[in-house]
């Protein structure tokens, strides 16, 4: 399932360049980055409020929106989803109380 990641992040590189009046993306890319991280939060705020109201098929769709606009997020900051990817992959079979110890970090 990678390989609609991988579509995905071109499509999205592309639109870096296209017409604001003709893309959504193009828009949010011209509002900066204070637009993209809004829309974050809005789709993260859905993503729970889909949780806590039980709908599964709700909150597929919400996840799917906020998986968007991070991607959105990443290429706005020259990253892919495989960075994301490689980095799950390094973590994989690692604790998450060694994990956030090797970054120093506590807590959930």
């Amino acid at each position: 399932m990678s390989e609609i990641l991988t579509e995905l992040a071109a499509v999205l590189e592309a639109r870096k360049t296209a017409d604001p009046a003709s893309s959504y993306v193009a828009g949010l890319y011209s509002k900066g980055m204070d637009a993209i991280l809004k829309k974050i939060g809005e789709e993260a705020t859905e993503v729970v409020i889909a949780a806590k109201g039980g709908d599964g098929q709700q909150l597929v769709h919400e996840t799917a929106d906020l998986w968007f606009h991070t991607l959105v997020l990443l290429a706005q900051c020259g990253l892919k989803p495989d960075d994301v990817l490689f980095e799950l992959k390094r973590r994989f079979g690692l604790s998450g109380i060694e994990e956030k110890a090797k970054r120093g970090k506590t807590g959930p």
